[in-house]
């Protein structure tokens, strides 16, 4: 765990959040700039700076974030359709330094939209 890593700190529960699911190794939580309807954000505990890292370091862990993905958007009832989304590096847009997948869904996500 990073102590200024701010993901680091709500897995470890010293920030709050909305917190949707939680293993072992994963948390999934609610975004607070939601960009659909439902917009979760699904993070590992161990601290991986971006989700390229993550695969590289530990695969398994990579697919438990996936499978973790998966559950919420089961429970959070976008069977018709949802996006999982990983922004790698600022030119992508990531803008916290921890791996992390969007969960997104509850309205039409097709390109373009429209």
């Amino acid at each position: 765990m990073s102590d200024s890593c701010l993901f680091c700190r709500i897995a470890a529960g010293d920030i709050p959040a909305e917190i949707v699911y939680s293993t072992d190794s994963v948390v999934a939580f609610r975004d607070l700039n939601p960009q659909a309807p439902t917009h979760v954000l699904v993070i590992p505990r161990e601290h991986h700076a971006n989700i390229g890292e993550l695969g590289a370091s530990d695969p398994t862990l990579a697919g438990d974030l996936i499978a973790a993905a998966a559950v919420v958007a089961e429970r959070e009832g976008l069977g018709e359709g949802w996006r999982l989304v990983f922004n790698t590096g600022p030119a992508a847009g990531q803008t916290v330094f921890h791996a992390h997948g969007h969960v997104l869904g509850g309205r039409s996500l097709t390109w373009p939209p429209g």
